[in-house]
């Protein structure tokens, strides 16, 4: 088959744009053919670019030969130019599912641009369900409409952060991709250099020092959608290599950074038509814990209720719970009524999970059926009650799922040097749970309303975490992070690390975390009494961090910022169950891109002009 050339033919629509109001125009619509009918004297080609797709019909009568023996020979995924007239279709054959489905375009003539091999899989499809498949033709998966829509929601997003930000005053800077190693909390990847034999360059975890020292160059307000690149294990929301909007500004109070951002959220989930509500909750850290067992709650699920002054200690002795630890419930509102062998069941389940750490499930039903035991039920009740009351009103029911944990005689205050495990366990218990019967519930499914997004501030993080193993204590984020003022006032930070607050904030959606920024360090004094309670001597600080230390000594204003996640921020709108849905060319769990077959060998010369030699690990 011979192929024509495009030569001086234009398109005049797109395959998504024509309506009624178009018939009679003459259009010339380009695309690949994502569908072929052959119905004798007519041949029906559905044609498809990034905006939708037309019908076009070659007719025997009406086309002209060279028309329909070029669409006799096409096949799916050539791509054409269609040269004819847009009419309406008959009433009965309109299709109201698609945009175009009122119009068709009678083709009078074609062009065969290119041919296609059979795809392994057709972009009319749906879903594919072989994600290797996917990933290894990426090309031919990024046609199917739902990519395309992610993608579209992508660019909206992006499109209204910077215009937003633009308006605020912020100016857009690049910072290097090529820098040194930082402590970030992940491993580098690093680039050796030729020029510099046995040194390398790391890619950016975050721009995190680059944008300070944009403050201190007196930018004033910093702003980018920034690359960075983390070598860690993979999962559903994480890649190697993702996108942030990375933001800093001087002289700002915690407030002023939440209102930004709060105001480009809403710019950008309203350019894909959806409504958040503002301000953000807020919430520390101590409390998100306490009433969540996480730093990230998901506030469309009712908190957990603290029983702990319920249980008396002469109910302790009684029913074998450990006197000096919490009781903990929570209520997973609207699963039904559970069977009694559904109830053991799920108890059985619950167990099992719980393993050897100690825990155990107080089961309401049973301690109802003890004379003894019902004011102790009634008192747990009526405290699981007023969790769900505040969370929608509502009262218990047998319809809601009451679960109460305790920890048994001997379960050990600390695990994994943990003090919070309990908490944190039994919070993730409530999530388990939660998934578990969501098709029950219905709390994760998106009402068309503000209320499908419940956002979060988290704030007064630990600036610490103590390591008892090696009985020292740990920065509990990046160390530019600066201590609350009134504990650096009271001398907490240099006479009791454990009670000192961090000035670091999380915007939390949906349980998920969107960003995290806060307050940095602006003075020398304090930044060194950080390296140095890090286990960090000042010549190791001055090795790796002079640079900035130096620049901390030439008037550095007070600043802080934050970075979100571009890629969970697009997931969550699209709808996505993973951030490969919203990333062009994204990895393997393995970290393999399977379309270009990345990473692999370098040569011989490449790897002589770098001064390195392969070596095998045993």
């Amino acid at each position: 088959m011979t192929l024509d050339f495009l030569g001086s033919t234009t398109r005049t629509h797109r395959c998504g744009e024509l309506r009624a109001a178009d018939a009679g125009k003459p259009v010339v619509l380009m695309g690949w053919i994502n569908r072929r009918r052959d119905h004798g004297d007519l041949i029906f080609l559905d044609l498809r670019d990034r905006t939708g797709i037309t019908q076009v019909v070659l007719d025997k009568s009406l086309s002209g030969h060279d028309a329909l023996a070029k669409a006799e020979a096409s096949r799916p995924e050539y791509v054409i130019a269609a040269i004819g007239k847009v009419r309406l279709r008959d009433e009965s054959l309109v299709n109201p599912k698609m945009p175009t489905g009122a119009i068709e375009v009678l083709a009078t003539e074609l062009l065969i641009l290119n041919d296609a091999k059979t795809p392994p899989f057709s972009p009319a499809d749906d879903a594919i369900q072989n994600e290797e498949m996917r990933l290894k033709y990426r090309y031919i998966d990024l046609r199917r409409a739902e990519m395309q829509q992610n993608f579209l929601v992508r660019h909206k997003v992006n499109q209204a952060i910077r215009q937003t930000l633009s308006d605020e005053g912020f100016l857009e800077i690049e910072t290097p991709f090529m820098t040194r190693s930082t402590p970030e909390g992940a491993r580098d990847y690093l680039v050796p250099s030729r020029v510099h034999p046995g040194t390398f360059y790391a890619l950016p975890q975050s721009p995190q020092i680059f944008k300070q020292i944009l403050m201190i160059s007196g930018f004033d307000r910093y702003f980018q959608i920034a690359r960075c690149f983390r070598d860690e294990d993979l999962r559903a929301d994480r890649q190697p290599e993702f996108t942030q909007i990375d933001l800093e500004m001087t002289f700002p109070t915690q407030d002023q950074v939440f209102a930004v951002v709060e105001r480009f959220l809403t710019a950008s989930f309203a350019a894909v038509g959806e409504t958040i509500n503002t301000p953000f909750l807020r919430m520390s850290y101590d409390e998100a814990i306490r009433k969540y067992g996480i730093d990230k709650p998901d506030m469309r699920l009712p908190a957990m209720a603290d029983l702990t002054e319920v249980l008396t200690p002469e109910l302790r002795t009684t029913l074998k719970i450990e006197q000096k630890l919490p009781v903990l419930g929570f209520v997973i509102p609207s699963v039904g009524e559970l069977s009694g062998t559904a109830r053991k069941s799920l108890l059985s389940e619950v167990r099992a999970s719980f393993g050897d750490s100690g825990l155990d499930l107080l089961d309401l039903v049973r301690l109802r059926t003890a004379e003894q035991f019902v004011p102790l039920a009634d008192a747990i009740s009526e405290k699981l009650n007023a969790e769900l009351a505040a969370f929608n009103g509502s009262s218990l029911t047998t319809n809601d799922l009451a679960v109460v944990v305790t920890p048994k005689l001997e379960t050990p205050e600390m695990w994994n040097f943990d003090r919070q495990w309990i908490w944190k366990r039994v919070g993730q218990l409530r999530l388990e749970l939660a998934k578990k019967y969501a098709d029950k519930h219905g709390l994760f499914e998106k009402k068309g309303t503000p209320e499908d997004y419940k956002f979060l501030w988290v704030t007064d993080f630990p600036m610490y975490e103590w390591n008892e193993e090696k009985k020292t204590w740990d920065a509990a984020h990046h160390p530019f992070t600066s201590p609350h003022e009134e504990d650096i006032i009271s001398g907490a930070l240099f006479n009791d690390k454990g009670a000192v607050r961090a000035s670091a904030y999380d915007v939390v959606l949906n349980g998920l975390e969107l960003g995290s920024g806060s307050i940095r360090i602006h003075r020398k004094d304090v930044q060194a009494e950080i390296f140095r309670s890090l286990g960090m001597s000042d010549e190791e600080a001055k090795e790796r961090f002079g640079f900035f230390l130096d620049a901390l000594e030439y008037g550095t204003p007070p600043h802080g910022g934050i970075a979100l996640g571009i890629d969970r921020i697009v997931m969550l709108l699209a709808g996505a169950q993973s951030l490969r849905e919203v990333i062009a060319f994204p990895k393997t769990a393995k970290a393999i891109d399977l379309m270009v077959d990345a990473p692999s060998h370098a040569t011989d010369m490449q790897l002589k002009e770098l001064h390195l030699r392969p070596t095998v690990r045993t």
